[in-house]
Formats: structure tokens, sequence, C-alpha cells
């Protein structure tokens, strides 16, 4: 089986050289993998190193391509890689991310069993370990904070609405179409909905694994969380059954917040019961923390950072809702 690797990049020359070194050390066949590379037009070194992988390796894999998107978004970019594949299979390996040395081989392995999709364990990493970076990785792995999703943890093989960095036979791009190119954060989450709805079933395995490097400040992790609730207020109008229930969490929570205030001068109870629920959580949490790493003084931050996430997410979302009335009508079915 041919297999299309398809790596869309902006700005990610810190990261490439890991990617790269994982391609290198793969065990699948090297001759049965094609690159297809995209630069969505960086303004570091990325595009000078995508070339420079492939010229230094051309010849050890079938085939290396490097493109470039002058769309910039991750979605413009996979389509790009995709239209210019030539393989059985399509890889998504996200830039920012690391994989095992045998993540193509049992990719390979599920397509090869007769599965049409299928991917696996995704847990974070931390790019430096400093006493905020694990409170912060901490944050992000908590169920309470952004880990929900069943693939990121299963050692369980099953099947699951989607996955990171999935591996899609031919046949599914070829009946399902390709990634929304108008949805910026919710493309997976639409992909993999009409990827169900056309009849297929992404398969996950924990054999599967690859690792996405977490935001590394406390700015960027919560202004990736008001983007990925500001996204998820845009596609309510116009893709709502790709979303779940979890997804509006956030916004229920901030709601319950502007409500309760809004009642103070008539009574306190439904602000004394929100407080009183939410902080037994963010004690729970804290108390987990501290046991996790007691000799992290940066623990003591879990209940903020965690309000931080829950709250960016949630006026992400109310933000996102307002927009969205004008954005649906631009938005093309």
């Amino acid at each position: 089986m041919l297999v299309s690797v398809i790596i869309s990049a902006y700005n990610e020359e810190k990261y490439l050289p890991r990617v790269f070194k994982a391609l290198c050390n793969q065990t699948y066949p090297h001759k049965q993998i094609e690159v297809v590379l995209v630069n969505g037009m960086s303004t570091d070194h990325t595009k000078e190193m995508l070339e420079e992988f492939k010229m230094k390796h051309q010849a050890e894999f079938y085939n290396i391509q490097v493109w470039d998107n002058p769309k910039k978004t991750l979605s413009t970019g996979l389509n790009l890689a995709i239209e210019k594949a030539t393989g059985d299979a399509y890889l998504k390996i996200d830039a920012h991310s690391l994989v095992t040395d045998d993540f193509i081989e049992q990719n390979a392995k599920q397509l090869s069993a007769g599965e049409k999709v299928c991917g696996g364990k995704r847990p974070t990493i931390i790019e430096e370990d400093t006493n905020m970076a694990r409170t912060l990785h901490f944050v992000e792995e908590a169920m309470f904070g952004s880990s929900i999703a069943s693939y990121r943890k299963s050692d369980q093989e099953c099947y699951v609405s989607g996955v990171f960095q999935g591996m899609y036979h031919k046949d599914v791009i070829d009946k399902c179409g390709v990634f929304d190119e108008q949805l910026v954060r919710t493309e997976d989450n639409e992909f993999h909905w009409r990827i169900r709805e056309n009849g297929f079933k992404i398969k996950y395995s924990p054999k599967i694994l690859s690792y996405q490097y977490m935001r590394p400040t406390v700015k960027k992790m919560m202004k990736q969380k008001y983007g990925n609730g500001y996204w998820i207020g845009l596609t309510t109008y116009v893709k709502p059954k790709c979303l779940s229930l979890y997804h509006y969490v956030p916004l229920v929570f901030v709601l319950a917040i502007i409500v309760s205030l809004l009642c103070l001068p008539l009574t306190a109870v439904p602000l004394a019961l929100l407080s009183g629920a939410y902080g037994l959580l963010l004690i729970m949490m804290l108390a987990l923390g501290i046991k996790a790493d007691p000799k992290n003084w940066t623990v003591i931050l879990i209940p903020f950072l965690l309000l931080g996430v829950h709250v960016s997410y949630g006026l992400g979302t109310i933000v996102g809702l307002i927009k969205g009335i004008k954005w649906k009508e631009t938005y093309q079915m």
C-alpha cells in the first residue's frame, strides 16, 4: 500500500526537524511512503527546510513533493496535499506533533485489515520541563480542562466519532470529499461527521500513537481556547450536527455566571450555588494536581487556569454565535 503522508506547515521551523527525523525513522517501507509537504506562506525558514528535506531524501522515499499554499489555512493546505498526492491512502501529520517510529506501519495495518479510516492515541507533551509547563499540561490533560475525547487515552480498540492525525483510504475521499475550507478550527469535526454520515466507521487503535505539543504559555493557551470556542459558535449555524453537547458546556457555564450576576439585586442564591458547585470541582482538581506534582508550587494556579480555560472557551462561543448571524450568510453550502 502506497501511503501519502500529508503535512501542512506555517512557521514551523522549530518543530520540523523532529517531524523529519520521525519520517526517516519510520519502520514502514520508505519506498511505499510518499511525502507531500505544503508551505502556508511561512515567514520563517519553513519553506527552505521543506525544500532541503526533499533534496536530501528524495531518493529514500517513493516521492517527496513541496507546494506553496497562498490561502495559508490548514484546511486549504491539506486539500492541496490531497489533490497532489498519488497514494492509496492519505495520512495527516501535524507539523506541531511528534509521531512514533511505527506510526505509519500501525495505521497501514488497520487499513490492510479492512478499515477505511483509523487513528490512535494523542496525548499532549510539553516542550520544556518547567514547573509552569507541567501545571499547564495538567490543566490541558484534565477531564475538566480539555481532555474529554476518548482517543486521547483509551487502551481499547473501538470505533469513535473522530481521530487526531487520521489515515483515510482513497475511497473515503472519493466519496466524502475533502476538508471544508470555510471552517478554521472545526474542519476535523465536520470532516469526520461527513465520513460517518456516508456510512464509514472510524477505527481507534491504541497501538497508533502520536503526541501533540501543547501551547507553552498561559496567553497562548487561553487564545487557543477562545479560538476553539469562537469557531464552535460559528459552526453552530452551518453544520450543527458535527458538534456534540460537550462543546457547549463552557458556554452554559459562562451564561450561568452572567445570569447569576444579573440576579444579584434580587437574590444571591444562584451565584452561591454556582460558586459552591464549581468551587468544589476546582478544589478537587487542585488536590489531584498537588498529588501529581507535590514539589511544584505553580499547581496552586490550577483553579485559576481552569477558570480561564472555561471562560475563554465560553466567551469565544458567545462571540462566535453573535458574529455568526452575519457570517452564515457568506457560507457556501
